[in-house]
């Protein structure tokens, strides 16, 4: 008995098409997502109010994991530099290559407070 040679290719096909199908399907349901997200009204991201969650989400990569200073300054002992009203001026305002309103502005004050306090 002979074999049909085209049968496996046939075979190939079918499951390559029906793939595509399947991965097209998902890639529109993705892509209504991705558009609802670039309106807003996808998954917004928390941002922490804690002083240190904030140091280690947004200021570690400048001013180190230990507070020692890299591409930023060293934040040991800034609050016998500075007031603490002219470290939530640097803060929100910036200052040299700091950009400014790295830390949201409702905590600011909390985050000043806390930089002052570095040893």
């Amino acid at each position: 008995m002979k074999r049909n040679p085209l049968v496996p290719f046939f075979l190939i096909m079918i499951i390559g098409v029906g793939l595509m199908f399947l991965f097209s399907i998902n890639g529109v349901d993705n892509a209504k997502q991705m558009a609802s997200e670039k309106e807003g009204g996808g998954a917004k991201q928390e941002t922490p109010s804690n002083p240190e969650d904030i140091y280690k989400s947004t200021c570690i990569g400048c001013h180190g994991d230990q507070y020692q200073g890299g591409t930023g300054p060293s934040l040991k002992g800034v609050g016998d530099r500075l007031s603490k009203a002219e470290i939530k001026e640097v803060i929100t305002k910036g200052r040299g290559g700091m950009p400014p309103n790295m830390v949201p502005a409702n905590n600011a004050d909390k985050m000043a407070e806390w930089v002052s306090k570095i040893k």
